[in-house]
């Protein structure tokens, strides 16, 4: 019998440090919409229009350790890379396999920046408006623990991949992918 031996794949680790170049408007799925969408679909919903802004606005972080810390979806930041890969001239389904961003918590990237209530009137899908309360976060900064297999990106691409995604893509609400100039970034150097 012939003995197979199987090469182990290279994985390497980089830590890249980004600043915001844009403020960062986040929209975490709370629980309120959650019921709301249910009550909707269990046809339980009441007409109760009674808002608080403030509770609002704090259900749309993204919070780490209770409301310890505030981060943003690792995915998100993977997400970026991989599209923003597409402009680079990488194939998006190999890069989805290729490259991880790593959490801090839970599913979780730190952001670190100080955040304060946006009020935004924004286009809901019966082609009404509505008013949306969010965090922004004016200046931001975050730690990208990116893995990655160095047998098909080098550490020079990842850096490319990171610095493509902050100005072309972005996260959050009205980044760039969705028409907006929100959510970008720069490697800080």
């Amino acid at each position: 019998m012939t003995k197979v031996t199987i090469p182990k794949t290279n994985i390497r680790e980089r830590l890249i440090p980004i600043k915001g170049t844009n403020p960062l408007i986040v929209h975490r799925f709370g629980e309120k919409a959650r019921k709301q969408i249910l009550d909707i679909q269990n046809k339980s919903a009441k007409k109760d229009r009674t808002r608080n802004p403030e509770a609002e606005y704090l259900d749309c972080l993204y919070c780490i350790n209770g409301n310890e810390k505030t981060g943003f979806p690792a995915i998100g930041f993977k997400m970026a890379m991989v599209r923003a890969g597409k402009a680079l001239g990488h194939v998006m389904t190999d890069l989805k396999g290729a490259i991880f961003v790593e959490p801090d918590n839970g599913e979780l990237v730190e952001i670190k920046g100080d955040y304060h209530m946006r009020i935004d009137m924004v286009r809901v899908g019966n082609g009404g408006s509505d008013i949306r309360y969010r965090p922004e976060y004016t200046e931001w900064k975050a730690l990208l623990r990116i893995r990655y297999n160095a047998g098909v990106l080098s550490d020079e691409s990842i850096a490319q991949l990171v610095q493509e995604a902050g100005f072309s893509v972005g996260i959050g609400e009205w980044r760039p992918q969705r028409n907006g100039i929100y959510g970008r970034w720069e490697i800080d150097a």
